[in-house]
C-alpha cells in the first residue's frame, strides 16, 4: 500500500514510519522537519499549508495522520490552526485524492475531564469537558475525523495512553531533568495506578488499524500496555533507567493542580515558549488513576503488546548506558 505518514518526525510518527516500511509498504514521510527514515520518501512542509498537504497526499491509498501541536500550554489559536483546521484540511485534501483510508491518531484525554479512570474503554471525545487546549482540539479534531468516516473514505481514531521509549523528549527526558533537579514531586505519594504505552506497542497498533480498517473504520480504541502500575513505581523506573535519583517528596494532588492553574495561565499570559514545571493537566495525569479495559482493542485490531513495561524500562535502560 502506498502509505502517507505525517508527524514522522517525532518519536511515534518515526517508529509508525519505521515499522511500515519493514512491512513493505510504499510509506512517506510529511513534517516540518526531515525525518530521516531509512526507506521512506520525506516531504517536509506544515499541516497549515493546503497545498503543500495535497502535495503529501496525492498517490496515498491511505494516511496515518500524527501530525499535531503538543504541549501543556500555547495559545488556543495555535492549537486550533493545528489540531483542528489541519485536520480538516488533510481530511479534505485525502478525499479529493482519492485516498481510501485515514487512522487518525488521538489521545484518551479527548474523554477525560480530570477524573479517575479505571478500566473503561474509549468514552466519546467531548471538547466541553477536556481540560487543557491540547485535549480541547484533539477533542474537536477527532469528532470531525471520524463524522467523515463513509464508505469511500473510511476513518478511525487510535488513541495510544502516555507513549514512552527510548529518545523521548516528551515524559522520559522531562522526568529525568526534574528528578536530576529535585524539582520532580510525587503527588499524594505516587499511589494512583496508571497504564502507560511503550512506543513499539503504540507504532505496531496504529499500523495494526491500518490492516484492520474494514472492522473498525468509525470508531475510536484507546491504546496502551495493559499493565497498570502506581505512578510513583513508574516514575522511579524511569529514573533507575537513567541514572538518577527518583524522587522522593510528595505533594498533595490538589495543591498541585491548583497550582498548576496559576502556573498554566501565568505562563501563556507571558507567552513563554519552555514548558512551566507544572500544569493543572499534569498534576491530574500525577495524582488520578487512569487505566483502560483493553479486551475490545486487542479483539478488534488483532494485536497484543510486544513489549511489556519491565522489557521496556530495560531498553530503556540500555539506551542510556549506551548514550
Amino acid at each position: 500500500m502506498r502509505v502517507l505518514v505525517t508527524g514522522a518526525s517525532g518519536l511515534l510518527g518515526r517508529e509508525v514510519a519505521k515499522l511500515l516500511v519493514r512491512h513493505g509498504h510504499d510509506v512517506t514521510t510529511f513534517q516540518r522537519r526531515p525525518a530521516g527514515v531509512d526507506g521512506a520518501s520525506d516531504l517536509t512542509g506544515t499541516i497549515t499549508d493546503g497545498d503543500a498537504v495535497h502535495r503529501a497526499v496525492a498517490g496515498a491509498e491511505g494516511v496515518l495522520h500524527l501530525a499535531a501541536k503538543v504541549s501543556f500550554t500555547g495559545r488556543a489559536a495555535e492549537f486550533h490552526a493545528v489540531n483542528v483546521e489541519g485536520t480538516r484540511r488533510l481530511l479534505r485534501a485525502a478525499r479529493e485524492a482519492g485516498v481510501r483510508d485515514v487512522v487518525f491518531v488521538s489521545s484518551p484525554s479527548v474523554a477525560n475531564s480530570g477524573a479517575a479512570i479505571a478500566g473503561l474503554g474509549a468514552e466519546p471525545a467531548d471538547p466541553c469537558r477536556a481540560h487543557g487546549n491540547y485535549s480541547r482540539t484533539k477533542a474537536q479534531a477527532e469528532l470531525f475525523a471520524l463524522a467523515a468516516d463513509s464508505p469511500e473514505l473510511r476513518v478511525t481514531a487510535v488513541r495510544p495512553h502516555i507513549v514512552w521509549g527510548p529518545g523521548d523528549a516528551q515524559l522520559v527526558e522531562r522526568v529525568l531533568d526534574r528528578a536530576r533537579r529535585r524539582r520532580l514531586p510525587v503527588l499524594d505519594d505516587g499511589a494512583a495506578l496508571i497504564d502507560t504505552t511503550y512506543v513499539d506497542n503504540a507504532a505496531s497498533a496504529i499500523v495494526a488499524a491500518l490492516h484492520r480498517m474494514e472492522h473498525i473504520h468509525g470508531r475510536a480504541l484507546v491504546v496502551s500496555n495493559g499493565e497498570p502500575r502506581p505512578v510513583g513505581e513508574l516514575l522511579a523506573g524511569i529514573c533507575a533507567a537513567g541514572g538518577v535519583p527518583a524522587p522522593s517528596w510528595s505533594v498533595p494532588g490538589g495543591l498541585a493542580r491548583a497550582a498548576g492553574s496559576l502556573v498554566e495561565n501565568l505562563w501563556t499570559w507571558a507567552g513563554r515558549a519552555e514548558e512551566p514545571p507544572m500544569t493543572r493537566f499534569l498534576a491530574e495525569q500525577l495524582s488520578t488513576a487512569h487505566w483502560f479495559d483493553q479486551r475490545e482493542t486487542r479483539e478488534l485490531l488483532d494485536w497484543v503488546p510486544a513489549v511489556s513495561l519491565d522489557e521496556g524500562l530495560a531498553r530503556l535502560a540500555r539506551h542510556y548506558r549506551v548514550a
